[in-house]
């Protein structure tokens, strides 16, 4: 077929567009998909991919752009192609079957499914032809074409088997148990086991980012000062931040590390990551003084909001970007972002150069497998070794450093530019929302603000164009509605509350509370407890419409765990005891798994955490602009304690929306004095005009008077 014929070219995705030009004759997930491949007695080819994913262009460049195979594809199968990002919920359907069947996942997801929607074979990346031992993809398609001809009876067997096998570990069976807050001592003891002392992080290789075990070991060590557990967040935050895995000249982490030393990324940068990771730095940045690299915590969430503001961002509307790719063509591999020595030598004097050279290991062998004179930047040496070395001043070297690296960044700019997917998700907005909004309280002045303004712009641009009183969330921002998700309504949730606390706009709040319920009403799985990932009103999707519990936190936190902590949040707000009986029985539906889950499951032992202790909440009463007010907010933002509220109410604040006990307490106190009120649950400590005993009292938990 020509490329004219495609249907694909007027998608919403870009990565479905990208495959406009391929010589197949490519659906997008619809009934009318299957209508046709049942019309027709023809078999699925499912491909599964993200605009992000190398080896998701690869594959269409060996195989799907390849005319003998198109001809293979459009003469015996009904081709359709998915973005995983655009649509979550068959993805993670298709990953669990898949999986089951060749015992492996991940992108491109390759699926070889019955008309109805029922996968009976499949695997991931395929060869064009057989090699390493591989079988090649067209050796494949002639099998089950064949196959599907000659052999149905087995492989609807097979499918109805792989069916069934899906539907039941989506029920979760035995996964209900009473609550036991001690779950969460089992969590970190196997977060400590998987520890990485020497490089940081988990496990080994490939290392990706953990965010919420970093939230856990940090709250928990606010509880039990085990210096243990700080060391963990330390170790990992700074071998990230000198690794490779972050973006040394322009800010931003890429996806994860191909080896145990954060060196060697894959390139691309993830929304999610990055907001999540921003959290991690700005909560380390209170509790550890740290900075034994010539940084610190704060100067890496610095970076990361500058990079996002630049290029991940709608500056003008509000919005948060899906991703930038990691190649701007399939002839490279992260070339946009390593160096030659060479290259490095010809934007840079002599000192300058050998001062770089140095500080980020660039030679003349680099780290990069397809191009080994490729380097990544990795931080490999301090400045006081630097200066002993080259015989130069130590405090000159870092103004040297900014030097070369602005020039590099210049010479940077004129490469070609891998590709950002503009595409604006609710979930992944809504938790740069949270991410901007918590760094607004903390970093430096000019950054801060820019943060509480971008986040507000955002959320007022989501609740303007893609919510309602009925439905929530729609799941994109812009282009042709998309149906919303679990994630897309409780991520949601936390960033309205989140906005609520730094504005105190009621209509954040309201809509909180509606979205919610919302989720309770069309998500809630009343009977067995926890929320499955699409409404109950959806529209039926295929083979696979078996109803989902989101639990593990795989790449996102749990949407079941951050449906607790919003239930937690709202709880507090209002003192609606169903928020909290649904919050202990979303707990009690997967308390019997998740020690199983360990590291994966981090997000359920902070909704845990949360659920034990109760949130912290902190009023700051005083005249607007007051110093000494100021001093005591910035006081009480400058300890983390994960799901701490902060509310600054001036005479005259609306108190409708506070928590019970504080609207009780609040007008009994002079409206005008500046005074710190802290509660949590029903009760309050007595106030206070002390900024450091303030701090001790949020450092204590809240949970009495605190010796300073």
């Amino acid at each position: 077929m020509s490329s004219a014929e495609n249907k694909l070219k007027n998608s919403a995705s870009p990565y479905l567009r990208s495959a406009a030009h391929q010589p197949i004759d490519w659906h997008e997930w619809s009934d009318a998909a299957f209508a046709r491949a049942k019309s027709e007695d023809k078999p699925i080819l499912l491909d599964i991919g993200a605009v992000w994913c190398h080896w998701c262009h690869v594959i269409d460049r060996e195989s799907y752009e390849n005319p003998d195979i198109a001809k293979i594809i459009n003469e015996n199968f009904i081709a359709v192609k998915v973005d995983r990002d655009e649509r979550p919920d068959v993805d993670s359907r298709y990953q669990s079957a898949i999986s089951a069947i060749s015992g492996q996942g991940g992108w491109p997801l390759t699926g070889f499914l019955l008309p109805d929607g029922k996968p009976f074979f499949g695997g991931t990346y395929y060869p064009p032809e057989d090699q390493f031992g591989r079988p090649g993809f067209r050796r494949i398609l002639l099998a089950v074409a064949d196959s599907y001809k000659n052999k149905r009876p087995d492989l609807e067997r097979a499918a109805n088997s792989i069916s069934e096998a899906v539907a039941q570990a989506e029920m979760f069976n035995g996964a209900r148990a009473e609550f036991d807050a001690g779950v969460v001592d089992g969590q970190i003891t196997s977060i400590t086991q998987q520890f990485d002392i020497k490089n940081g992080g988990f496990g080994r290789s490939p290392k990706f980012p953990h965010s919420s075990a970093i939230d856990l070991v940090l709250e928990r060590y606010q509880q039990t000062k085990e210096k243990h557990l700080l060391a963990i967040a330390e170790t990992t935050l700074e071998k990230m931040a000198r690794g490779g895995v972050y973006d040394q000249l322009a800010g931003g982490f890429h996806r994860y590390s191909v080896d145990e030393k954060w060196l060697v990324p894959h390139f691309e940068k993830m929304s999610y990551d990055n907001s999540e990771l921003l959290k991690n730095y700005v909560h380390a940045s209170l509790v550890s003084d740290k900075h034994d690299w010539e940084a610190s915590f704060s100067d890496t969430a610095d970076s990361i909001v500058i990079w996002v503001a630049k290029d991940l961002a709608d500056q003008e509307h509000g919005g948060f970007y899906a991703s930038q790719d990691a190649d701007y063509s399939l002839d490279d591999d992260g070339d946009f972002f390593t160096w030659t020595l060479d290259e490095v030598r010809a934007v840079l004097t002599a000192e300058e150069s050998r001062v770089i050279e140095l500080y980020y290991d660039v030679e003349a062998h680099g780290e990069m497998h397809h191009n080994p004179a490729k380097n990544v930047l990795w931080i490999a040496r301090g400045f006081r070794e630097i200066a002993q070395s080259l015989q130069l001043d130590p405090h000159d070297v870092p103004a040297i450093k900014l030097k070369a690296e602005q020039k590099m960044m210049q010479a940077r700019r004129k490469r070609p530019v891998p590709f950002i997917d503009k595409t604006m998700y609710a979930s992944w907005n809504a938790m740069f929302v949270s991410a901007f909004l918590d760094a607004s309280r903390v970093l430096q002045p000019s950054i801060a603000e820019m943060c509480r303004g971008l986040a507000l712009k955002t959320m007022d641009r989501m609740l303007r164009e893609i919510w309602s009183e009925d439905s929530g969330f729609s799941h994109r921002i812009g282009g042709p509605a998309l149906p919303g998700s679990l994630d897309d309504q409780v991520f949601s949730v936390l960033a309205l509350l989140d906005a609520y606390e730094a504005t105190l706009d009621a209509r954040y709040f309201r809509a909180a509370q509606r979205t919610m319920d919302i989720a309770i009403e069309k998500y809630g799985d009343a009977e067995g407890g926890g929320f499955f990932d699409r409404s109950s009103d959806a529209a039926p999707m295929g083979g696979l419409d078996v109803r989902r519990k989101p639990f593990q936190d795989s790449p996102t936190p749990g949407a079941n765990s951050i449906a607790v902590i919003a239930l937690i949040r709202m709880h507090a707000f209002t003192g609606g005891v169903r928020y909290h009986s649904l919050a202990q029985k979303t707990l009690e539906a997967f308390a019997g798994i998740a020690p199983q889950y360990g590291l994966f499951a981090a997000t359920y032992g902070l909704a845990a955490t949360l659920f034990a202790h109760r949130p912290i909440q902190v009023v700051i009463t005083g005249a607007a602009g007051d110093p000494a007010a100021t001093a005591l907010e910035d006081s009480a933002n400058r300890v983390y304690r994960f799901g701490k509220s902060v509310l600054r109410v001036t005479p005259g604040t609306q108190l409708e929306h506070l928590p019970l006990a504080l609207r009780e307490t609040l007008p009994h106190l002079p409206a005008n004095k500046p005074l710190a009120l802290v509660c949590s649950g029903n009760t309050c400590l007595p106030p206070t005009d002390d900024a450091a005993h303030l701090i001790a009292i949020l450092k204590n938990g809240a949970t009495g008077t605190a010796s300073v």
